[in-house]
Formats: structure tokens, C-alpha cells, sequence
């Protein structure tokens, strides 16, 4: 389970947070498929540590060898069992502290893949929810805090831990009474642990939530540059910017110090403990219950454990910091589950809607309800759908596309046709209705594209392959002269091999698109939803792009949300949508000479083309 979703100062409703135990879950569930690794890396750090504590007992042979006035050949067996002490401890350690980086880096790439997995599932207007700034503060701070604490705290932890309660086992054979002096530093110890462990795991939370809050605002000021300028709002945002930094480094102060308080506490018990096993060891020795040398190993003993207790006692900020950043991480693995398990639970007869990638033109196929109509490709019943309490997009929608329509949405901005649109892409679950398709072979898929169209850095073969993998050379030249791009594409300076994306050729907006509408080609999905798709080319590319599209969709079932009426015309059927509602529908003809929202609509589009249209 999670934790209810933040709210940063931003406004934006943050991702959840996985509670304490949930988080602890989905770490056993990481490892699990390691036990073997896990526990063969801790049984070898077992016997490097067990390795490690004869130093102590020899040393204080040495020191009784010297004490007693005995020859110094006498020396040779203990100088030359530290040398091969030391020699098998450090081969042993190394094997040991190898496994477990070992299992970390396993368990870290599960994370990372089941994260990215998950996020890149996550619904649409969640994400809108949270804003870009929370998602990218998980996707870089915290993963990388938790790799941090994966790499090297979680060796070191699991070598103090084990140097610890060997340690004491150790002082207890040698008498009991240096045990139970050496104790008394632990409720010191214990008392600051849980005194850290109560103020960071808060402390470390708020300020990764003050991070994502900095950098969605960053984000948003940088995005928005043009627009900042020009409304003179500068200093407006540099105040915003300043405020929530300022928040972050007041937060990390906080923590600062925190840790500085930690530490001097644990002095204060390291100076307890080794004063009492000095004391119990004078007194033991005044009695003649122990030799000078024993005595001398408890008190190297308990010198011992300063490394080892300071260390695991001082990585619970690195533990509290990654728990926190796990917990981050699982909280989006979560939310992306829940959906799926709600869905299943409350409507079992309900068929899925289909479900898109996250590529903007890559298919998925799923489950599909049979229905009484053969004829209907996609059926909308009466879906509604708001981001909020208060803010309704759509009221009771109702539609249904047949086999090889293809049916235009048109409104005014704001009137929901985008919010319909992801909702039959799959990307989007609506709040209220439903959305079923038939199935002749019990599968079929859809394809989303958008006007946002991302060309992802590789060849050009590359990124169209993404829609089929198994793709040849002649697949990938036959989609693109579908949509009327190949001339371009075999005029790059490698043709299909050119490189593009970030640091490569850059593909201007119009043959970016023409590049998702090959991939949607290439997909061959029997639905596809265009939003907008042409809209990103401007009035130079507009006509070249809305041929394009008019071949990808040729013989399939389409949902266009038209940015030009253009494309309405070209449409079997137009659907209108205003203030959430379908207004109108039927034939560009029919609705152009009814007179009604659509006629005014086509007379206000026809007419700004006419008053901006070139004189000859």
C-alpha cells in the first residue's frame, strides 16, 4: 500500500509514497530471485570477519610473551600466524564484499527496469497531475541514491553488522565480564539510533519532495522562457525558483545538522564502553582472573568495534535516505499496479480498453469483448471523465466507430477531444462508461499519435523498427513511402542508417510526424487515434502531412482530432463535441448545411483562411 499522494507547493498532486512495510516488501520481493547469491556472499563475509578476530587474541600473546620475560623466538608463531591471518581475511573479504556488490547490482537493474517499466504505464493525466518535475526528481535523485546505497553502503552494512555481533561473541569467550562492561555503551547507542531514525526518515521524505517541487518549477520557467519574457513575469519566477530552493537548502541544513548531533552522540557512547572494559580489565587482572594479554585483547576488542558500530550506525543516513527514495520508487510500481487489480476486482465482465505503448506509434494487443454488432469497431458507452473534483471534461459520450470509418472529432478548445481521444487509445481510464471492441481472433491493437512526436536518438532504422522489431530494410522503404517519405529519408546523408534524434540529424516537425506515421504503418493496428497529428507542421507542411496521414489510415478504423477542418471533409462521419458533449454528428455535407455548431464552426475556419490567404 501507499501512502496519500503529497501536495508539493506547486500545487500538483506529487505520485504516492510506498508505506514503511510495503516498501520492505518489495525489497524481499527484488532479492528473492538471489538467495542463493545473497546468503553465499554472507556465509563467506561470516568466516572473513571469524578470520578477522584471531588478531586480537594474538596480540595479546605477544603482549604476555613480553610481559613474562620469555625468549623472543617465541614471537615467530604469532608474527606468523597474524601474517597469514591477515592475508586469508583480506582474500576472503574481497570474495565476500564481491558477491554482495554482485547481488546490488542485480537487484538494482530489477528496480530500475520494473520503475521504468511501471512509469512509463502510468496514465496520462496522473502524470499531468503530479507534473514533470515530481517523476524526474524519482528518476534521477532517487534512483540514484538508492544505487549509491546499493554500492556501497549495503557491503559495508553487511560487514559491520556481522563485525559486530562476532565481536561481542568474542569478548564473551574471553570472559563474560568484558562483555557486559563493553554493553553498557549500547543503550547510549541504541537511544541515538532511534533519536536519528525518528527525525530523518521525515527530514530525507520532505526534502526529496522539495527537490521534485524545485525542479518541476525550473522546469516549468526554462519550458516557458518564451512566454516568461514575454508577460515580463522574470522576476515573478526567479522569486518562485529562489523560494523553493531556498526550501531545499534549508532542508538539507536540517539534516546537516542532524548528522552532526549523531555523531557526537556516539562519541559520548565509545567513551562509556571503553572505560568500562579498561576498568574490568584492571580489576580482572588485579585478581589474577585474566592475563595482561587478555585483558589487552578485550580492550583492542572493543577499540574494534568503533569502526564497525560507528559505520552501521552512520550509514543509517545513507539507509534512511535510500529508504526513502525506495519507498519513492515503489510508490510509482504501485500506482501503476493498481489500475490493473481495480479493474480486474469491480468489473469482471467489462472487456480492457486497449492499451497503447508509450511510444507514440508502437502497438499493444489485448484481451477484446465480443459483440453483438460485427460491424462495430469500437464502442464508447456513455464515458465521462474529470481531472478533478469540479473540473468535468466529458459528460455521458457516447460513440461507436465501424470497421474501416473513419470519423473526425471537431470542437472548440477545451471541448474534450483530446481527453476522448486517449481514453479509446487506452491512455487515459475515464472516470465513469466504458470502452469495449469486438475480436474476430480475440486480440487487436491501437495506435496513438500526437502532436508531441519524439524522435528517439538512433538510426533511422532504429526508431522505426520500434513499431516492429522483425521489420527488413524493404518494410521500413515501403512504410515510408506510404506516408510520402522515403524521398527525404534516402536523401540523409547514411539513408536509413543516418543517426537522428538528440546529437544526431535533426528531422524539422513535419518529417518527425511523417516518421511516427511510418511507425504506425509499420504497426498495422486495426484502430488508430490521431490527435492532432498534423498540427506541429504549420501551414507550409500541413497539406503534405494530411496526405500522409490519409495513407497510414487507409484501410483501418480511425479517430482523428482534427486541427484542420481539412481533415473533417476528407472524414466518413464528423462527430462534434462542446463542453464535454457530442453535439453533433454525421457528414461533412449534411452538418456544413444544417446550420448548427458545426456550420459555424466550418464558416469561422473558411473564413480566417480566405482573410489570410495570399493575393495572386
Amino acid at each position: 500500500m501507499t501512502t496519500p499522494s503529497p501536495t508539493a507547493d506547486t500545487g500538483a498532486e506529487l505520485l504516492p509514497i510506498a508505506t514503511p512495510a510495503r516498501t520492505r516488501a518489495a525489497l524481499r520481493t527484488l532479492i528473492r530471485p538471489d538467495r542463493g547469491l545473497a546468503l553465499t556472499g554472507l556465509g563467506i563475509l561470516v568466516a572473513a570477519t571469524a578470520v578477522g578476530l584471531l588478531v586480537q587474541p594474538l596480540l595479546g600473546r605477544i603482549v604476555d610473551i613480553v610481559a613474562d620475560g620469555r625468549p623472543a623466538g617465541d614471537l615467530t608463531l604469532p608474527v606468523v600466524l597474524l601474517v597469514a591471518v591477515a592475508v586469508v581475511q583480506g582474500l576472503t573479504t574481497t570474495l565476500g564484499l564481491t558477491r554482495i556488490a554482485r547481488l546490488g547490482e542485480t537487484v538494482l537493474a530489477r528496480l530500475r527496469e520494473r520503475f521504468v517499466e511501471r512509469a512509463l504505464n502510468l496514465p496520462a493525466d496522473r502524470l499531468e497531475r503530479a507534473g514533470a518535475g515530481d517523476l524526474t526528481a524519482r528518476v534521477t535523485g532517487d534512483v540514484a541514491r538508492v544505487a549509491e546505497a546499493v554500492r556501497s553502503a549495503l557491503p559495508e552494512m553487511a560487514r559491520s553488522v556481522l563485525a559486530i555481533l562476532l565481536t561481542l561473541g568474542a569478548l564473551a569467550l574471553l570472559d563474560v565480564r568484558f562483555l557486559l562492561a563493553a554493553l553498557l555503551a549500547v543503550p547510549v547507542q541504541l537511544l541515538t539510533a532511534r533519536w536519528y531514525v525518528r527525525r530523518a526518515l521525515t527530514l530525507y521524505a520532505d526534502q526529496r519532495v522539495a527537490n521534485g517541487a524545485q525542479q518541476q518549477q525550473l522546469l516549468e520557467t526554462i519550458g516557458g522562457a518564451v512566454t516568461v519574457r514575454g508577460h515580463r513575469l522574470e522576476e515573478q519566477h526567479t522569486e518562485r525558483s529562489a523560494g523553493r530552493s531556498r526550501k531545499a537548502v534549508d532542508l538539507t541544513m536540517r539534516s546537516v545538522n542532524l548528522v552532526l548531533g549523531f555523531y557526537g552522540r556516539l562519541h559520548i557512547a565509545e567513551y562509556i564502553g571503553l572505560a568500562a572494559v579498561l576498568i574490568a580489565g584492571f580489576w580482572l587482572v588485579r585478581d589474577g582472573a585474566v592475563s595482561i594479554g587478555t585483558a589487552t585483547a578485550a580492550a583492542l576488542y572493543f577499540h574494534s568495534l568503533f569502526g564497525p558500530v560507528n559505520a552501521a550506525l552512520v550509514l543509517l543516513d545513507d539507509a534512511q535516505s535510500a529508504a526513502a527514495g525506495l519507498a519513492r520508487l515503489v510508490g510509482v510500481t504501485d500506482l501503476a499496479e493498481q489500475p490493473e487489480k481495480s479493474e480486474q476486482s469491480e468489473q469482471p465482465e467489462q472487456s480492457e480498453q486497449p492499451q497503447p505503448t508509450a511510444g507514440k506509434a508502437a502497438p499493444v494487443s489485448v484481451p477484446r469483448q465480443r459483440t453483438a454488432s460485427s460491424e462495430a469497431a469500437v464502442t464508447v458507452h456513455e464515458v465521462s471523465h474529470a481531472y478533478g473534483p469540479g473540473r468535468p471534461v466529458l459528460h455521458e459520450v457516447s460513440l461507436t466507430l465501424k470497421a474501416g470509418e473513419h470519423v473526425a472529432l471537431v470542437g472548440t478548445s477545451g471541448a474534450g477531444k483530446s481527453t476522448l481521444a486517449r481514453i479509446v487509445a487506452g491512455v487515459q481510464q475515464p472516470t465513469t462508461g466504458t470502452v469495449t471492441a469486438p475480436a474476430s481472433t480475440g486480440e487487436t491493437s491501437v495506435v496513438l499519435v500526437t502532436q508531441e512526436v519524439h524522435v528517439f536518438t538512433g538510426t533511422l532504422a532504429e526508431d522505426l523498427r520500434l513499431a516492429r522489431p522483425d521489420a527488413t530494410d524493404a518494410d521500413l522503404r515501403t512504410a515510408l513511402s506510404t506516408v510520402h517519405a522515403l524521398d527525404w529519408a534516402e536523401a540523409l546523408p547514411d539513408g536509413l542508417a543516418t543517426v537522428v534524434g538528440e546529437g544526431g540529424h535533426r528531422l524539422d516537425p513535419a518529417r518527425a510526424q511523417q516518421l511516427a506515421l511510418a511507425r504506425l504503418v509499420l504497426a498495422d493496428p486495426a484502430l488508430a487515434v490521431l490527435d492532432e497529428a498534423t498540427a506541429e507542421a504549420g501551414s507550409a507542411g500541413a497539406r503534405v502531412l494530411e496526405r500522409s496521414a490519409e495513407a497510414a489510415l487507409a484501410g483501418r478504423t480511425a479517430l482523428v482530432v482534427a486541427h484542420r477542418l481539412t481533415q473533417a471533409v476528407a472524414a466518413d462521419r464528423v462527430v462534434v463535441l462542446e463542453a464535454g458533449r457530442v453535439v453533433e454528428s454525421g457528414p461533412h455535407d449534411e452538418l456544413r448545411d444544417a446550420d448548427g455548431p458545426y456550420a459555424a464552426l466550418w464558416r469561422a475556419w473558411s473564413g480566417s483562411r480566405a482573410t489570410t490567404a495570399p493575393h495572386p
